[in-house]
């Protein structure tokens, strides 16, 4: 079983806007909008459980209900309240998928924010974490890459061939994940900085596949007005 567990609670704090990035219009449609027709139409997702505020449920159910096929219908299976960073809004979902998905299962953490998710990238994310215990897909590092321990004073020049940017859909064998995080209740789950690092911290053994450039994170209002012209100049697909 492929469970995915799809990140909608954040505030989005740097963006500087009035509602949540993942709830703002892009094109005919809310940017959490774009990520959900992806994974609820990829035939290897067999469940979806969505963290995210309350007050923006109905939201989610509205555009859920948009998706084709009685989708929404077939692979809702409920929603996860969010915590108080990122890691304990996932350890929230796990929780809750744990409820019905074997310790066996994958569960594919997304973020509602990324609307450029393509079914290719869940597809490879899948069979990455087949013999692993998860999979992340990562991208090299491009540029020239510095050690500061004060952001202020070089210290050191850093091999950037054994450096790399983590993207999402990050897929994880859903016990063993489970596990790894509980194991960080209360505090120190709150130190989490990547969905990855519990498992790392565990002892998983996480392979990496190619990412994809495209598929960046909408933080910022320039990251929107990239993906507002991508939209209206037909650049945007799954």
């Amino acid at each position: 079983m492929n469970i995915a567990l799809l990140l909608s609670g954040g505030t989005g704090s740097r963006m500087g806007a009035d509602i949540p990035k993942q709830y703002i219009m892009a094109g005919d449609k809310r940017i959490c909008a774009y990520c959900m027709e992806t994974l609820f139409g990829h035939p290897d997702i067999d469940a979806v459980q969505i963290v995210a505020d309350p007050e923006w449920q109905k939201t989610i159910v509205q555009c859920g209900e948009r998706l084709s096929r009685g989708l929404w219908e077939s692979k809702f299976r409920g929603f996860s309240l969010p915590g108080e960073n990122r890691q304990l809004s996932i350890f929230h979902g796990l929780e809750d998928v744990s409820g019905y998905g074997e310790e066996g299962a994958y569960v594919l953490v997304h973020d509602a924010a990324r609307p450029l998710l393509s079914m290719e990238q869940i597809s490879s994310c899948l069979q990455g974490a087949v013999g692993h215990d998860g999979a992340m897909p990562v991208l090299p590092m491009k540029d020239t890459v510095y050690y500061s321990r004060d952001g202020q004073r070089v210290e050191k020049l850093l091999d950037r061939s054994t450096i790399y940017a983590g993207q999402a859909p990050e897929v994880f064998v859903l016990g063993r994940y489970y596990e790894a995080n509980r194991r960080l209740l209360p505090d120190d789950i709150l130190k989490i900085n990547g969905s990855t690092e519990p498992a790392i911290l565990a002892g998983m053994d996480i392979a990496m596949i190619p990412g994809d450039e495209g598929n960046f994170k909408i933080t910022t209002k320039a990251d929107l007005e990239r993906f507002c012209k991508m939209i209206a100049e037909g650049e945007w697909k799954k």
